[in-house]
């Protein structure tokens, strides 16, 4: 009798034990809301309670297909990464934008802020850095293999930051759009850790406000910034490094008496002063003597927009709008991701 009573109490908790288990396992989280939930749990928390509040769709990036692309079709891959195929409005079908981006690392911020930027109507110029791994290149090859309007710049250049080369990577962004079918009224040019925070159709509007006018803010050399151009600075690529370094050495006044201005590297300019850029021997005669200055890229869009008889001249300081509001920079931490003042950030 105590036999199969023993029996009795042992089969009852076995079968207790078996029953709690399976039933907390169906509580537990998933392995994926697991990862999610140790770095990064706050900033998701926020942001789907944000979206939540303005009764938008939320989805978490884990859902997004993998990349490179690999197998995945494209029309599976651009459907599931919540791609805008088609013009959202007439006007923004009216008025095509291009973007140059220069990239070197971080693909997932650079397709994350692809896809943001992303319109049919528009066209996409990116120049991915010489010196960048070519498992990096073949990602970013594969990504715009998907799409009509976008492509790799076709002559890149190892980029040395303040150095020419940095200039030099959206001059030849340019001339391989100016070279393009499509009809874009502004360009805009981005690093890889840009990100907007107004949609195209914003952006469209802020851009139509200029009535053509470029955006390129400037002042007269500060004092911090004389030397910049007053010595001559020289690109170093070896093994010690990729630097910009002064030599003290004093360089020559600036072609055509021109005065030179700075002001922001990040702007927005028209195609016909573009063209200007590209063809006047003024432009071409400042981009040769500007080769062995620090950061010329901060002079040399400024200098020739005030260049009197240059097209769509504006020297307007309301340009600084389109850094403060219409693109920022993300910092990246483990903690998430951040938008910054790209000038606060520099």
């Amino acid at each position: 009798m105590n036999f199969w009573r023993y029996c009795f109490f042992a089969f009852t908790l076995l079968s207790v034990v078996i029953f709690v288990r399976f039933y907390s396992s169906q509580l537990s989280p998933p392995k994926s809301y697991e990862k999610l939930n140790s770095s990064s749990e706050r900033y998701f928390r926020k942001t789907a309670c944000n979206h939540a509040l303005e009764k938008m769709p939320v989805f978490l990036w884990e859902n997004i297909l993998p990349s490179p692309l690999r197998s995945v079709p494209c029309k599976d891959y651009l459907t599931q990464n919540h791609y805008i195929t088609s013009p959202l409005s007439e006007e923004e079908a009216a008025f095509p934008l291009a973007y140059v981006m220069v990239i070197h690392k971080d693909f997932d911020t650079f397709e994350r802020l692809f896809r943001a930027i992303y319109m049919p109507q528009n066209v996409y110029c990116v120049h991915v850095d010489e010196k960048a791994p070519a498992e990096y290149k073949e990602s970013v090859r594969q990504l715009l293999s998907c799409f009509q309007n976008a492509f790799i710049a076709s002559k890149t250049e190892s980029v040395v930051y303040a150095g020419i080369s940095r200039l030099q990577a959206d001059l030849n962004c340019l001339k391989d759009l100016v070279a393009s079918e499509v009809p874009w009224k502004y360009v805009i040019n981005t690093c890889g850790q840009d990100f907007p925070l107004k949609t195209n159709r914003e952006i469209v509007q802020h851009l139509k406000g200029f009535k053509g006018k470029n955006i390129t803010p400037g002042v007269l050399p500060p004092d911090h910034a004389i030397k910049r151009t007053k010595y001559v600075h020289q690109e170093h690529t070896d093994k010690g490094g990729f630097f910009v370094k002064n030599t003290n050495i004093l360089k020559t006044s600036p072609p055509h008496q021109l005065t030179i201005y700075f002001g922001t590297a990040y702007v927005a300019l028209t195609r016909e002063f573009v063209d200007f850029v590209l063809r006047d021997q003024r432009a071409i005669d400042l981009l040769q003597w500007s080769k062995d200055t620090y950061s010329p890229d901060e002079h040399f869009w400024v200098t020739l927009n005030r260049v009197s008889d240059s097209p769509s001249p504006s020297h307007s300081f309301t340009g600084q709008v389109l850094l403060q509001i219409l693109l920022k920079c993300v910092l990246r931490t483990k903690q998430g991701s951040f938008l910054l003042d790209r000038q606060a950030s520099k």
